[in-house]
């Protein structure tokens, strides 16, 4: 430092000195304990409700969810100290809650249990999640496969068309009674191929073109591959009757080239293309004109004489349900029908749980898409700010889709509720979001700190 022509030296204070940021692992265990007790506490609920005693189970439950809980913890500890409390402690409590109801159901439908197949699944997506946490040291990796999970997307939601449709889709791929949903794996691959393309030409993208009213139209060089790869996609989806999963991915690629060009239009172009969309393929596809009649008249089947249909069963549930709900076990969501463990598993939530339970539910999907979005936000370099945005935007597209659908205020579209209902594809593939997400947290807070990801 110089001063009236004189120089004086400063030394740079000691590394000791030099303060750290909190790494916050001691909050996530106490999370985690808080997250299992509270799914051991429903699962015996339901036990006592229904048979007047705790269930069988109760211990070795408790158990095997803490045991997984707290391997997924460690390897956070060991392999990204940096990352988001919160991430891992809200997945373990959506997953115990999900296999709570599920369990609760399946007393009604004793031929039928889904609960055992749905442990499985969970252990091998904590499984999935602890590989990722560990082998997966930096998430910048994942741009150098761009091009190589658009292929392995691509094929992957192909692969369906070559089996048996079923209950009036091709989404499923069944092979001496296993089965997986690829779509679900598809997902988290076009996340990556949308971020990591869109990182590469963002400047492109926002300034070159042409401007037609509002909007600044890019090049078709620029724009043409990525609408080329979700065309493909959605045509795929249609032709699958997995409409769904198409709303999601076309959900996803507005909302990425929003972020990636913060030009609002793109958000009111996705608004008019989807509005059109729907109302084409509402008119031409009769499974999804089926779909718009029933949600336009949810009642019509009672004034027949035909009975409630699933929507009018679920709005039945949820009205059951009040403030506070009729108590885990002692709903009749069940009379729903088939979908009861996976589409409308939200209304038996509603039910028992009541709007403050639901409420709690809905305060944790919105949680865990508020940390990815935040996470993202604070990241310096734009492909990791872009696949943070997209994974949590998954989420909260397929969230709003099926509690939409369930609730009456969209017409149902037919899709996993993440880590709720049934489904061995999405529940694996939702954990695999949350170690990607919680990887890119312990990214965003090691800039901070000094710390790079080596």
């Amino acid at each position: 430092m110089s001063k009236a022509g004189i120089t004086v030296a400063t030394a740079d204070p000691p590394a000791s000195a030099v303060r750290r940021l909190p790494r916050r692992r001691g909050v996530e265990l106490a999370l985690i304990v808080l997250a299992v007790l509270l799914s051991v506490y429903g699962y015996c609920a339901v036990g006592l409700a229904r048979h007047g005693t705790l269930p069988p189970g109760a211990a070795g439950y408790g158990a095997g969810l803490g045991v997984l809980a707290l391997l997924a913890h460690l390897a956070v500890r060991l392999r990204a100290p940096y990352a988001d409390p919160l991430l891992l402690p809200i997945g373990v409590l959506l997953n115990g809650l999900g296999l709570v109801l599920i369990y609760r159901l399946d007393l009604e439908t004793p031929g039928d249990r889904a609960a055992p197949a749905q442990l499985v699944w969970s252990t091998l997506g904590v499984a999935l999640f602890i590989l990722v946490v560990l082998l997966l040291r930096d998430h910048r990796v994942l741009q150098r496969y761009t091009y190589v999970c658009v292929v392995a997307a691509l094929v992957l939601l192909t692969l369906p068309i070559l089996f048996p449709a079923v209950n009036g889709a091709r989404i499923w791929i069944r092979v001496a009674g296993f089965s997986i949903q690829p779509g679900e794996f598809a997902k988290v691959l076009l996340a990556v191929f949308f971020a990591a393309y869109l990182a590469a030409n963002r400047s492109a993208l926002a300034f070159t073109g042409r401007r037609v009213w509002r909007l600044q139209l890019p090049t078709g060089r620029v724009l043409g591959p990525i609408v080329a790869v979700w065309l493909v996609s959605v045509g795929v989806l249609i032709l699958e009757h997995d409409l769904g999963t198409s709303l999601l991915f076309f959900g996803l690629f507005v909302v990425l080239l929003y972020v990636a060009t913060g030009r609002t239009g793109w958000i009111a172009v996705g608004l008019l293309l989807a509005a059109l969309g729907a109302v084409a393929v509402g008119r031409l596809e009769p499974h999804v004109h089926g779909r718009i009649e029933t949600w336009l008249h949810p009642f019509a089947s009672i004034e027949a004489g035909e009975g409630a249909n699933q929507l009018a069963q679920s709005l039945f549930a949820f009205a059951e349900g009040g403030l506070l709900g009729t108590g885990l076990g002692l709903g009749h969501s069940v009379l729903i029908g088939f979908a009861v463990k996976s589409d409308f598993i939200l209304a038996t939530a509603g039910e028992e749980l009541g709007l403050a339970g639901l409420s709690a539910v809905f305060l944790l999907y919105g949680l865990l898409v508020e940390r990815g979005f935040r996470a993202g936000l604070d990241l310096r370099e734009p492909f990791g700010r872009l696949l943070a945005v997209g994974l949590a935007s998954l989420v909260a597209l397929q969230v709003f889709v099926i509690a939409g659908g369930v609730t009456g205020l969209i017409p149902l579209t037919g899709m996993a509720m993440p880590f709720l209902a049934q489904g061995g594809s999405s529940v694996v593939t939702n954990w695999a979001i949350v170690a990607l997400l919680l990887r890119v947290s312990d990214s965003a807070r090691r800039q901070y700190d000094g710390q790079e990801p080596r």
